[in-house]
Order: C-alpha cells, then structure tokens, then sequence
C-alpha cells in the first residue's frame, strides 16, 4: 500500500479529509506519517487522537534549506511514495524539491494559473471574478506552478465575502484532493509539457 507524508502547519482539514477518504475505503493509500512546522498546530493534536505517527520540526528562525534537510530525513524514516502539503504555510526549498520530483502534491484555493499566491480568496473578490475554485497541482520550484492535476470551479456570488467564498472552496477541496492522490497513486497519468494526461480525469 503506498504512503504518504503529510505536511501541515494549521489545522489541518485537508489532511482529516484524506484520512476519512482512507477510512471509508475510497482513497487506497495508508498515512505513515504527519509532520509540522508548528507545535501547537491542531492538526497535530487531530493526527496523534487518530493514532498516527505525528511529529512536529520547529522552522522559527532556522534557514530553509537546513530546515528542509530535517523535514527529508523525518519523510524518508517513514517511507513515503507521496507528499501532500495541507495548508502547509512555508516555502519548499528547491533542494527538499529536486529530492522528490513530481512526488509532492499541493491544493490551492483558485483555479490555478489564476491568483496564485496567499489570499486566493480575496484576490478573487477584488478582481470581480465569477468563477473562482481549487486546483491540485504539482510543486515544482515556482509559486504555485506545476502542473495542473484536478481542478474543481465555485461560483463567486454577489454577497459572497472573503470568509463564505473561503467555505465553499474548502468543501470542494476536501472531495479533489483525494481523487487527485488517488490518480497519482494510480500511475494512470502522464506529463505532456504542462498538461497531466489522464483516462481517469
């Protein structure tokens, strides 16, 4: 059964997503293990009263790179086939990158190549955007950039505020992100350029 590593510094909700995606049976991938940045991080706690391995590595005032090289030791004691970052707030080193390409995953409020970046949401809102939504993509060494796996579109409505557009995008985060893993898990795919090729998508 393949692995994952899963990155966090918040509360986690994309990870509880793909662990009740396990538990029910349509997500076929094991979680070895969680590790974050942050301590007190709730998605820590939900992690450890789910019985999984949980770590924390603590990134305040360490370089990137040498943080990196800890976070790389922590995944490959546990074995990981696949990293998924779930609101995990600190940016990937190139070389954490290069150690495993096109093996770490990412899930982004937009649909990506629009409003890369922090604040999705509100970008959207400022832009007058009608449609706004969540990619899964994979990292590659630019913000927000790799290629594209899934993407899910939401509707922006009048009285939408940062706050409601933010719930509504989640929701539909929370049912991509495991069908994206699971194709990748798959190995149904391929990567054309930019474009993930896939029957299944």
């Amino acid at each position: 059964m393949k692995r994952l590593g899963i990155l966090l510094s918040g509360r986690g909700s994309n990870f509880l997503a793909i662990a009740d995606a396990i538990a029910e049976h349509r997500l076929d991938a094991e979680i070895a293990v969680v590790i974050s940045n942050r301590p007190d991080a709730p998605g820590l706690a939900a992690a450890l009263e789910r019985g999984l391995h949980a770590i924390s590595f603590p990134s305040q005032g360490l370089d990137r790179e040498i943080y990196d090289r800890q976070l790389i030791e922590g995944l490959r004691a546990h074995h990981v086939d696949l990293i998924c970052l779930a609101g995990y707030m600190r940016i990937l080193s190139g070389y954490f990158i290069r150690e495993f390409p096109q093996r770490i995953l990412n899930i982004h409020p937009s649909l990506l190549p629009a409003f890369p970046g922090l604040d999705a949401q509100h970008q959207a809102l400022e832009h007058g955007a009608k449609i706004t939504g969540c990619t899964v993509h994979f990292v590659d060494e630019g913000l927000d950039s790799g290629p594209i796996i899934a993407q899910t579109p939401v509707p922006v409505l009048d009285q939408d505020t940062v706050e409601s557009l933010s719930t509504r995008i989640l929701q539909e985060e929370h049912r991509l992100y495991s069908k994206a893993i699971a194709l990748v898990l798959s190995g149904n795919y391929r990567i054309d350029g930019r474009r993930v090729i896939s029957s299944m998508l």
